[in-house]
C-alpha cells in the first residue's frame, strides 16, 4: 500500500471516530443540566428518580452502581429521633436544616447558647437570653450578632414562613421602656427580625414577630436554671400546614 493510501486510511479512521467526542460532550452537558436543576429546586423525589432512570436507559450511563445518593435514602436508613422514617420532601428539607444547625452547635461549642428542636409546628431554633441579650434589655450583644449571622446563613433562601417568638420568665419587669414582660419579649423578637431584614436581606413577607411574655414556658419557673431556659427567643421555621394562617 502506498504512503498516500495509508495516510488517507488513517484520516478516514479519525473522521469516523470524531462523532464520539461530540456525543460525549453532549451527554456530559445534559447530565450537568439535570444535576443543576436538582440542586436549585425542590422537586418530587420519585419524579427525579424516574428522570434519572429514563436518562440511564436512553444513554446507557451510570450503570453498574448508582452514583447519586438521595437524601430520603439516607433518612430511611440512618435517621434517628424525631426524623426516623420520614419520607416527604418537607421532612427532608427540615432534616437538612436540623443537621446543619446541629453541626454548627457542635462545631462552635454553642451548647447552652443555641438549641434546635423538631416540633409538630416546625423546626425551633432557640436563642437563649444569656448569649443574646443582657438582662432586661432588647439590644443584641456584639457576639450575639455573630451567632445570628451563622443561623441566618443556614436559613437564607429557604421557602418557608419564619415566626420569631420572644419569651421571658415569670419575674415581673417594670421599667420606663418595658412596663411588663409583654413589651420586653415583643421588643426582643422584633430586634431579631430587624437584624435578619437589615443584615441578611430576608423578605419582610417571610418573617413575623410576636411576644408571649411569661405565658409559654418550656419548663416550670421553679429554679434559676429553669427560668434561664424560659428567657429566650425562638426562631420557628414553620411547616406548610402551620403557616396557613401567616400572611404572605
Amino acid at each position: 500500500m502506498s504512503r498516500m493510501n495509508k495516510k488517507r486510511k488513517h484520516e478516514d479512521s479519525i473522521n469516523t471516530q470524531a462523532w464520539l467526542l461530540t456525543y460525549s460532550d453532549m451527554v456530559t452537558l445534559i447530565l450537568s443540566f439535570f444535576i443543576l436543576l436538582y440542586s436549585m429546586s425542590t422537586i418530587n423525589v420519585e419524579e427525579f428518580k424516574l428522570i434519572i432512570s429514563s436518562f440511564q436507559n436512553a444513554l446507557g450511563i451510570l450503570k453498574g452502581g448508582e452514583t447519586i445518593i438521595l437524601e430520603e435514602d439516607l433518612i430511611s436508613s440512618g435517621a434517628e429521633g424525631p426524623f426516623a422514617g420520614i419520607e416527604s420532601p418537607e421532612d427532608i428539607e427540615f432534616y437538612n436544616i436540623y443537621n446543619k444547625m446541629q453541626d454548627l452547635i457542635d462545631r462552635e461549642g454553642l451548647q447552652g447558647k443555641i438549641e434546635v428542636n423538631q416540633e409538630e409546628r416546625g423546626l425551633v431554633i432557640r436563642l437563649l437570653e444569656g448569649a443574646f441579650f443582657d438582662s432586661g434589655q432588647a439590644v443584641l450583644k456584639k457576639e450575639a450578632m455573630e451567632l445570628l449571622d451563622e443561623v441566618a446563613f443556614i436559613l437564607k433562601g429557604i421557602d418557608k414562613q419564619i415566626r420569631i417568638e420572644g419569651h421571658t420568665d415569670n419575674v415581673p419587669i417594670n421599667t420606663e421602656r418595658f412596663p411588663s414582660n409583654w413589651e420586653l419579649s415583643a421588643a426582643r423578637s422584633v430586634t431579631v427580625l430587624k437584624y435578619l431584614l437589615a443584615e441578611h436581606g430576608f423578605s419582610p413577607y417571610q418573617l413575623a414577630a410576636v411576644g408571649y411574655g411569661e405565658y409559654r414556658p418550656i419548663v416550670p419557673n421553679t429554679t434559676p436554671e429553669n427560668k434561664a431556659l424560659n428567657r429566650r427567643v425562638d426562631i420557628v421555621v414553620l411547616r406548610a400546614e402551620a403557616a396557613k394562617g401567616e400572611a404572605k
